[in-house]
């Protein structure tokens, strides 16, 4: 049995104080982790039904295979799981700003490290995933330039709540423009968002991009007793 609660690991990161916990789910009875940055919750396992949506619905979208995959942000590694899981997925690189995250997963202190260090396919890049896109040269530091089938981030809390100010850029035409050059013709971009759908950057994504919608993921929300949503932005390069 493990404690109740215990605090795994904690650091102090240029973004602030990072902290992993574990606690056990009075209802469940099941282990819960959890990533805060200072007294933000980045990501909790009790909630990862958006997290798997986000990459179901982004690979839906492609019938070619292989498939090479981009995700951006680690978090406890739910979308990079769901990823791996596609029978037509041949790479999968995970670029997190966090070094600590990555550790954390090689380390095995979160259950999704085993399996994702242990696959072949997987890498996990240490970036910040915005300024890698900034540079020109991409995700990929032994391919400069090279392109992929879906490019899937999951990092600021919205496109209107970030975690950093200097994000800002990606989400307008310039910045969405340099991620359309890093896809293949047909490739997807998909973007998680815990606000409801936005029209604005729904327009502003279709202005670079073509297919976008916003869909929104449901599910139960233990905590508040009701059901809870969150959005995933889809949008296809011509």
């Amino acid at each position: 049995m493990s404690p109740r609660f215990q605090e795994l690991d904690w650091r102090q990161t240029p973004l602030g104080e990072l902290t992993l916990r574990r606690r056990r789910d009075p209802r469940s009875g099941e282990d819960i982790h959890e990533i805060k940055l200072n007294d933000e919750f980045l990501m909790s396992s009790l909630f990862t039904v958006a997290e798997v949506e986000l990459a179901r619905l982004a690979l839906a979208e492609l019938p070619r295979e292989p498939l090479q995959v981009v995700v951006g942000g680690l978090g406890l590694g739910y979308t990079a799981q769901t990823v791996l899981e596609h029978p037509h997925v041949d790479s999968l690189l995970v670029v997190d700003a966090l070094s600590e995250v990555i550790e954390w997963h090689q380390q095995g202190l979160i259950p999704a490290g085993t399996a994702l260090t242990a696959d072949p396919r997987c890498r996990l890049v240490h970036g910040d995933f915005f300024a890698m896109l900034r540079s020109g040269q991409g995700f990929d530091p032994d391919t400069p330039g090279r392109q992929y089938d879906a490019i899937i981030v999951d990092i600021d809390h919205s496109p209107r709540h970030l975690l950093h100010p200097t994000n800002a850029d990606f989400y307008q035409p310039e910045g969405l423009r340099r991620l359309s050059g890093l896809l293949r013709p047909g490739g997807v971009f998909a973007l998680w968002s815990n606000d409801p759908p936005d029209e604005e950057f729904t327009a502003t994504l279709a202005t670079v991009f073509t297919a976008v919608r916003a869909e929104i993921v449901s599910f139960p929300n233990p905590l508040q007793d009701r059901n809870s949503t969150n959005t995933v932005f889809l949008a296809k390069r011509d």
